[in-house]
């Protein structure tokens, strides 16, 4: 699965890898090395200018964690962070969504886990490692989003009203991920954006392939401070190398 992943370029960086031509100042997503589920993120998606009508390539912050239109509670989107490729498609909580919301969600990488045996001297832990692309580009991670509407809010034009979540899309996990989880995020190619982001593009099968390959280029795998570990920590020092074996994590 993707648990946790790191995303700290601009908006105004994003805006120039992804096209988009503009953003809401009033969205605020900070610069995160500790993205957790339910946190507000970057997503490129595809939707109607409110004002225009006309289909534009837009950033938008979102809630991470998918609350289908149906669902009761918000509560419902911390269980739905990830959708799985091979299910996707025909779940009833994303298949709507995998038909036209689409989106793109940049990263600079992600986090896993893998225990580490106990020994004489220490006990099992949790290593975390970060896996990111290996020449340091972004990673569009392959997304779907919803809307959601609260029934506590009593109008429909209050912004209170509606929230729009997603989820990342995971596959088999290969090249450097493939020893540390069995699971990934997917990545859409730079020459597959267009086709992904499209609402106009149902076919299920054509939209299936695009997600044929984990990610672009290989993939870097590093052990990493396991101060990541506590979803409160963050700043660019959970990137430091993991201490050595003999050195307290």
């Amino acid at each position: 699965m993707c648990g946790r992943y790191v995303s700290t370029r601009s908006p105004q960086d994003l805006a120039g890898l992804f096209q988009v031509a503009g953003w809401n100042p009033e969205q605020l997503v900070e610069p995160s090395w500790n993205v957790a589920p339910t946190d507000d993120v970057w997503a490129v998606l595809e939707r109607p200018g409110r004002e225009s009508g006309v289909l534009e390539r837009q950033l938008r912050a979102l809630r991470w964690g998918l609350v289908p239109s149906w669902a009761k509670s918000l509560n419902t989107g911390a269980k739905m962070i990830n959708a799985r490729v091979e299910t996707v498609h025909e779940k009833p909580a994303y298949r709507r969504a995998f038909a036209k919301r689409r989106c793109l969600l940049p990263a600079d990488g992600f986090y896993e886990w893998q225990t580490v045996p106990a020994t004489a001297t220490a006990k099992a832990r949790k290593q975390p490692y970060f896996i990111s692309p290996a020449d340091g580009q972004v990673m569009a991670m392959a997304g779907l989003y919803e809307f959601w509407r609260d029934p506590a809010v009593a109008g429909d034009e209050d912004p209170a009203a509606w929230w729009t979540t997603c989820t990342v899309i995971t596959t088999e996990a290969t090249d450097s991920a493939g020893r540390i989880h069995s699971r990934m995020p997917l990545a859409i190619s730079p020459a597959d954006y267009e086709a992904w982001l499209d609402p106009a593009h149902q076919d299920p099968d054509e939209l299936r392939a695009l997600l044929g390959t984990p990610a672009h280029g290989d993939l870097d795998a590093r052990a990493v401070t396991t101060a990541v570990n506590n979803v409160r920590n963050n700043g660019p020092q959970l990137l430091d190398n993991a201490p050595g074996p003999d050195t307290e994590a």
